[in-house]
């Protein structure tokens, strides 16, 4: 097995390379989680992994729908540099007009392979050629499209298509457990990668157990907003406003994600293999589910958004004896950041990429208090973003309009202060700032924005997303 030395600990210190588990969720803002602060939505598995390791209370998404996002978390790059600047659309994704997004950018679970992970996924792909076994993987388990229901889903295993009766979900639980064994089988001897990426809670809302459901049944869904709707709502969303149907499909499928984390740890336990796993839990954007006044994330408005419970998203990194437990980190970081911390963190190293714009946090993993930046990029089609500890700026392209926000007095994001003359040296300065940042990498102008797209998007206002 590979060993190495831990950055700062001298030469002479080595350890073998921890197991890695990347538990990715979908439509999953950081507020629907009980440790985040929402009691009412039962998450006692992710509540546990915040217990043992790193909570993270400023992390953030840098685009808020989920194929791009995805594509920054596995590169470090932005949107105008990985050229996925929506979700991927069903022929796109799968069958013979796709193409594997990362084929043309280095991630790190190739980085991983070359170390001598043995890599397994079991979820949602939704990066191109999902039917594909990709970038390393040996056991491949997912729905081809990113989406579609969770009643008796279509599987593809290892370039096997299977119908599975049951529920979506405990059926990707499964496949996570089903990896373990496997590699406790045929590879015991190397670390393995394993990414685990639930579909839930994105929508439909038309399934879900009634083990899941039942803690719902007299909830006053009081994590919920009741504002009057956003007239920028996407109608493809409309209808789940102030919907305790939706409220309730949007906790249970939490609360069955949830059951099969706790799955998941059960294995390891099982294996022996709890303290020697690095296991980092995230969500590959936020949701508002009547936050101002909208369902959705950044797609769920007309024009696209960048609004707080779009962008923000859970994050905790639990790896018992090497990550403080029960600890709380305030950097603000971006999903940009993940590539070079998970390498960052296993002391693994690669060739420099000019387009990878992230910074390595694992510094705080290790209890230290490194210097840090107080400003974070988004992109998002035809919306760019800047945001720091107190402002942030939301540029549209032509005709739609732009945004400012105190967040330092206006946390709610309610007063648009863009065209407030008190506001008009920062607004001058936050949009100078905004577009060198992009301008600097070789990004085109924001009204150029289609031309650096995989695909030209149709923005139709009643669009759902998928």
């Amino acid at each position: 097995m590979a060993a190495l030395a831990l950055p700062g600990r001298g030469a002479q210190t080595e350890r073998k390379l921890p197991n890695v588990v990347f538990v990715m969720t979908d439509d999953h803002g950081a507020w629907a989680n009980g440790i985040y602060g929402c009691t009412e939505i039962q998450t006692p598995n992710i509540d546990a992994l915040a217990r043992e390791g790193m909570l993270f209370t400023r992390a953030f998404a840098s685009t808020p729908v989920c194929s791009p996002s995805r594509v920054t978390f596995f590169t470090g790059k932005l949107p105008y540099a990985h050229g996925v600047q929506d979700w991927i659309i069903p022929k796109e994704s799968f069958g013979p007009e796709s193409r594997p997004v990362l084929a043309e950018h280095e991630s790190f679970p190739e980085v991983l392979a070359r170390n001598g992970y043995h890599l397994g996924l079991s979820g949602k792909w939704h990066m191109g050629g999902d039917e594909q076994a990709q970038e390393g993987f040996s056991y491949w388990r997912t729905v081809p499209g990113g989406g579609g229901p969770y009643k008796d889903a279509e599987f593809v295993l290892n370039g096997e298509t299977r119908r599975m009766p049951g529920f979506k979900t405990d059926h990707v639980g499964d496949g996570a457990v089903e990896f373990l064994k496997l590699h406790q089988r045929t590879r015991p001897n190397d670390p393995f990668f394993l990414n685990l990426s639930f579909y839930a809670p994105h929508t439909p809302y038309n399934f879900q157990p009634e083990e899941y459901r039942k803690p719902y049944e007299s909830s006053k869904f009081s994590c919920f907003p009741r504002d009057e709707q956003n007239p920028r709502q996407n109608t493809g969303l409309a209808a789940n406003h102030r919907n305790e149907e939706s409220m309730r499909a949007y906790s249970a499928l939490i609360t069955g994600l949830d059951a099969n984390i706790g799955k998941l740890m059960r294995q390891l336990k099982a294996m022996g293999q709890s303290e020697n796993t690095l296991v980092i839990f995230t969500a590959d954007q936020g949701w508002n589910a009547g936050h101002h006044g909208m369902w959705g994330k950044g797609n769920g408005t007309v024009p696209r958004n960048m609004y707080e419970e779009s962008i923000r998203i859970p994050m905790i990194w639990r790896h018992p004896g090497s990550i403080p437990a029960g600890t709380r980190c305030e950097a603000m970081v971006s999903s940009y950041d993940f590539f070079p911390t998970l390498l960052g963190y296993l002391g693994l190293e690669t060739a420099p990429d000019k387009d990878r714009v992230g910074e390595n946090f694992a510094p705080f993993l290790r209890g230290e208090s490194p210097a840090w930046r107080d400003r974070l990029f988004f992109e998002y089609a035809e919306t760019r973003s800047l945001r720091t500890r107190t402002m942030k700026l939301v540029m549209r392209a032509k005709p739609w309009d732009s945004e400012l926000y105190d967040l330092e007095v206006d946390p709610g994001e309610e007063q648009n202060v863009v065209e407030d003359a008190k506001y008009a040296s920062l607004r001058a300065s936050l949009t100078k700032e905004l577009e060198g940042y992009f301008a600097k990498r070789g990004a085109l102008p924001i009204d150029e924005w289609q031309k650096s797209a995989n695909r030209t998007v149709t923005f139709n206002k009643s669009i759902s997303d998928k």
